[in-house]
């Protein structure tokens, strides 16, 4: 059995179908043993909570992998996170009690779990979620974007680094 990692019930399950698939039929199986396969060893793909959902399916209810794959994904539908749209960025905003090195960090990690936005975009919604009610580092950061437009995020790191010297001195 190739290592594919136990569906716990958090991810997409159709990523869970597609990888499952893929190992099985990368095996060297003859065409006649992979649904075989396929449909046998499916449960140990499963983590604890989701092989009870397995195991209690009626005994000969499904015929063949694809009737598998199908009650598993309406199942475990409620799991497929809602992809992060690109516009989500424009909502991260500064605190009111936060430093600027938080916010900044706070930030990159949101970025990183949006697909991919092109720095023009993130340059937009950074310089949009900086609070200029907040520190004088923030302040200056964020008037220095608007007067000197930046097109990279690399940099908006730059001057982000420029100005956390100010912050910490």
């Amino acid at each position: 059995m190739p290592e594919i990692p136990k569906y716990n019930g958090t991810t997409d399950p159709n990523e869970h179908i597609t990888s499952y698939t893929c190992a099985i039929k990368g095996n060297d199986l003859e065409d006649d043993e992979i649904e075989f396969v396929l449909l046998k060893k499916f449960g140990e793909t499963l983590s604890k909570g989701e092989k009870i959902w397995y195991h209690n399916l009626p005994p000969n209810s499904i015929d063949s992998f694809v009737m598998l794959a199908d009650s598993f994904i309406k199942v475990h539908t409620g799991a497929i996170k809602v992809e992060t749209r690109k516009s989500d960025l424009f909502k991260v905003k500064y605190k009111d009690n936060e430093m600027l090195r938080e916010f900044v960090s706070r930030f990159q990690i949101e970025r990183i779990d949006i697909p991919p936005v092109a720095d023009d975009w993130a340059v937009q919604a950074f310089t949009q979620g900086l609070n200029i009610r907040s520190l004088v580092a923030s302040i200056q950061l964020k008037q220095n974007l608007i007067e000197y437009p930046v097109v990279t995020w690399a940099d908006v790191h730059n001057r982000y680094q420029s100005k956390i010297r100010v912050e910490v001195d």
